[in-house]
C-alpha cells in the first residue's frame, strides 16, 4: 500500500510510476493521495491498457492483472507518462503513448535510454487530421 505524504513520507511524484508497477503485481494495493488528489488523472489512461483500478475520491484500489494489452493512451503529466511507457513495455501488442511532450520535458532521451536496456521503442511524428474548417477554406 502507498500513502503520499510530505517529506519524509512517500513522495507524491512517485505515486503514478509506482501505481504502474502495482498494476501487474500479485494481489491488490491501496494507494492514497494525500497531497494532490488530482494526481489520479492518469487512472483512465492506465485502464486503457487493462489495469484494474477502482478510484474513490483520493484513494485507488489497484488489483494486479496477469497481462496488459497495448492500446493508445495519453500522458497526462510527466510521471504518469513514464508509468504509461513502463506499462506499454509490459503489455502484449503495441502501445501508443500520446502527448509525449510531458515525458520529453522531464526525462532527457528517455526512449534512447530504455532502448539501451533492450526496450523496443519507436518515436513517430503525430500529424493531426486537418479540421473540417481548414479543408473548406482550402477548397474555396
Amino acid at each position: 500500500d502507498l500513502v503520499t505524504l510530505p517529506y519524509p513520507g512517500f513522495p507524491t511524484d512517485l505515486q503514478s510510476p509506482f501505481m504502474s508497477v502495482l498494476c501487474v503485481a500479485d494481489g491488490f494495493a491501496i494507494v492514497e493521495e494525500k497531497i494532490y488528489p488530482e494526481r489520479f488523472m492518469h487512472v483512465p489512461e492506465y485502464r486503457r491498457l487493462g489495469a484494474d483500478i477502482r478510484k474513490q475520491f483520493a484513494t485507488c484500489i489497484v488489483s494486479g492483472v496477469t497481462r496488459l494489452q497495448g492500446a493508445p493512451a495519453a500522458s497526462t503529466d510527466l510521471r504518469a507518462g513514464a508509468g504509461l511507457v513502463l506499462m506499454g513495455l509490459a503489455a502484449e501488442g503495441e502501445t501508443q503513448v500520446l502527448k509525449i511532450q510531458h515525458i520529453d520535458r522531464g526525462y532527457e532521451r528517455f526512449h534512447e535510454k530504455l532502448g539501451a536496456l533492450g526496450a523496443t521503442i519507436k518515436r513517430v511524428e503525430f500529424v493531426p487530421a486537418r479540421r473540417a474548417e481548414d479543408r473548406r477554406r482550402e477548397a474555396a
